[in-house]
């Protein structure tokens, strides 16, 4: 506690707002716990950049956390770039202070003589990956918590080639901001180096948007669309994409219109929970839509809603709609001609059926870590390869590579192609799922979340992983656990055989146990959040769609045993 208290106090003196000061010394003569959870840590990067709660302290967010990674982001271009003009450019979302603080970012960049180009409004963080590269910067910012709850905000960095920081660059950007402190932080603007923009990069962002998520599917004008931005950035993109494509039937959901950083109108503003589509859900009721799309506050996600086989509208998760995009996608370059060179991508703790998928087409498929900064760097390190498309399961998806990170503004116009052109056909998007389930067998999916908050719940999600490696289980739903993959020590084992294999990706805090079955239980901690996750997967043959429902209800039941074996149910 002395060294908490000690890192408190340095807060105290006269380079802090007087506001700040008498905030930390109130916490030190009145709220022991509370000090020690603002201090007792600094804020760190994770999976998804830098987020965490707003306030006052080294484990918040706030004008010194950011202006002291900002400085030391700046120092790290300094020395990259020495030679050249460096630029930035900056967007920020709807969230409490994401205007305030992004400005904050802009007037440090500035201050160290590097020229920042500042959104004037809110924008999604794909139109922030895609200007990176469009106004030829070296590095991007976007304010933004993504979908965490309205008390977070967040930093995201993304470097010239529009995709966020890989290793090393995220470990010498941590080293150079480590070696600071806080006084070392230049908060006096040159505002001759900010340059505001905005309808300029809208036009090339929403132009590309539509080149490359519109197919001129048939049925659009038979074809209604209810949207929800979930009080977030899309409002900005969205509606203008679906209209240029030739979408005339779009309900929008005017009462989550309206960016606000409280999302008054839902629980969490993420689309992964069905909650947060229940009002959009409910009015495709009611006019009888065919379709649903949300997105989360910095749209690089969305969740959607068809209409099932019994026609009420259900919500696809993510690997679900993950498959059929891609699977249109591979369609699509099929026609054109495969040149050898293409290949498609997901995460560790994605569905297993994108790999049967590729095997079936003939392509490449490749997997990375959880977090879209690994599939972007794919296409960085490929460069002779042609990233046709991919996603994960966490509802985020990328069509091609004119935006390095997930882009839920595409994505949306993808999957309305999909489900216009299926409906033009006789079928639905639901039933062209079920036909990819025939096609490359029938996974099933569950993600497991807990969480656990402050300094205590990091020990216990520590503890769970430790045991979940420690205590590995025999069996899974009667089936014998055959492979461990440790990606801490980067070896796979087979525990029947006594094999090893090297797993040819970073290391991660994720253990995966497969099991003779095909079954698959990933664990790892979230990299955002207070939480540890667990994902499980099974599979079986779908010999024809009308076993569908049938056999859906025995996977059901598969994971329900899974879950309550691990006591996870």
């Amino acid at each position: 506690m002395d060294a908490i208290l000690n890192t408190a106090k340095t807060w105290l003196t006269d380079f802090f707002d007087p506001e700040v000061k008498k905030e930390v010394q109130h916490l030190i003569d009145n709220d022991t716990e509370e000090l020690k959870d603002r201090f007792y840590k600094n804020m760190e990067f994770g999976t998804g950049g830098m987020r965490g709660v707003m306030g006052v302290g080294t484990n918040r967010i706030n004008k010194y956390t950011l202006g002291k990674s900002t400085q030391g982001l700046s120092n790290y271009l300094k020395k990259t770039y020495s030679n050249e003009e460096i630029k930035v450019v900056i967007a920020f979302d709807c969230r409490h202070n994401s205007d305030t603080l992004a400005r904050t970012v802009a007037e440090v960049l500035s201050a160290n003589g590097i020229k920042v180009f500042l959104f004037s409004e809110l924008r999604t963080t794909p139109e922030l990956s895609f200007a990176v590269r469009h106004l030829g910067c070296h590095a991007g910012i976007v304010l933004t918590a993504s979908h965490n709850p309205p008390e977070y905000n967040g930093y995201k960095v993304y470097w010239t080639d529009g995709g966020q920081i890989v290793p090393p660059q995220d470990g010498e950007i941590i080293s150079e901001i480590n070696s600071l402190s806080f006084e070392d932080i230049k908060f006096e603007a040159n505002d001759s180096l900010i340059e505001t923009i905005d309808k300029e990069v809208d036009e090339a962002f929403i132009t590309e948007s539509v080149a490359n998520g519109n197919f001129n599917a048939a049925g659009k004008d038979d074809f209604q669309i209810v949207f929800t931005s979930l009080h977030g950035t899309s409002i900005t993109a969205i509606p203008e994409v679906l209209k240029r494509a030739d979408y005339k039937n779009v309900t929008i959901i005017e009462e989550q219109a309206k960016p606000d950083g409280d999302f008054p109108t839902v629980k969490s503003p993420n689309p992964e929970e069905p909650e947060a589509l229940s009002m959009a859900v409910a009015k495709a009721e009611e006019i009888g839509a065919d379709m649903v799309v949300g997105t989360d506050p910095d749209s690089d996600r969305l969740g959607i809603a068809v209409r099932n086989l019994d026609g009420e509208m259900e919500i696809v998760n993510g690997n679900q709609a993950m498959i059929l995009m891609t699977k249109f996608l591979l369609e699509k370059q099929k026609e054109k001609g495969f040149k050898g060179n293409e290949f498609i991508a997901t995460t560790i703790v994605s569905t297993p059926m994108m790999e049967a998928m590729a095997k079936a087409y003939g392509i490449e498929f490749k997997t990375a870590l959880t977090g879209f900064k690994w599939i972007g760097k794919m296409i960085k390190d490929f460069p002779e390869s042609n990233f046709v498309g991919g996603g994960e399961e966490s509802f985020g998806y990328m069509v091609g590579d004119f935006v390095r990170d997930k882009d839920a503004v595409t994505s949306t116009l993808l999957a309305c192609e999909i489900a216009a052109q299926a409906k033009a056909d006789g079928s639905s998007f639901y039933k062209k799922l079920i036909d990819c389930y025939v096609d490359y067998g029938f996974y099933k999916e569950k993600l497991i979340s807990i969480t656990k908050k402050g300094m205590s719940g990091a020990e216990e999600i520590k503890q769970m992983l430790i045991d979940f490696k420690e205590n590995p289980v025999s069996s899974v739903a009667g089936s014998k656990v055959k492979w461990i993959e440790d990606y801490n020590t980067s070896i796979a084992k087979n525990v029947l055989t006594g094999e090893e294999k090297a797993i040819d990706i970073p290391k991660s805090n994720v253990l995966i146990y497969e099991t003779e079955d095909g079954t698959r239980i990933a664990a790892r901690p979230s990299g955002t959040e207070p939480k540890v996750k667990f994902y499980i997967s099974t599979n079986t043959k779908l010999e024809k769609a009308e076993d569908f429902k049938k056999v859906s209800k025995e996977l059901d039941n598969k994971i329900q045993d899974i879950l309550r074996e691990l006591n996870l149910g």
